[in-house]
């Protein structure tokens, strides 16, 4: 996901992404932990997505604390 997609996203949309994309993350961890899958670095990017997503989440928190202020 690049971070032109992530910006563009709402705040819902963004925790809602976050939870999905740490389901799949979860069930990609099981399935190489049964059998190897096809692609491992799959894990690799989904983890650096998630947190992309966690980073901007975190970016639009500080600004909203500090426009209250």
């Amino acid at each position: 996901m690049k971070n032109s997609e992530i910006l563009a996203l709402s705040t819902e949309e963004l925790n809602a992404k976050i939870s999905e994309e740490t389901k799949n993350l979860t069930k990609l961890k099981f399935a190489h932990a049964v059998s190897a899958i096809e692609n491992p670095s799959r894990i690799t990017v989904l983890r650096k997505d998630i947190a992309r997503l966690n980073t901007e989440l975190t970016k639009r928190k500080a600004a909203a604390a500090s426009e209250a202020k």
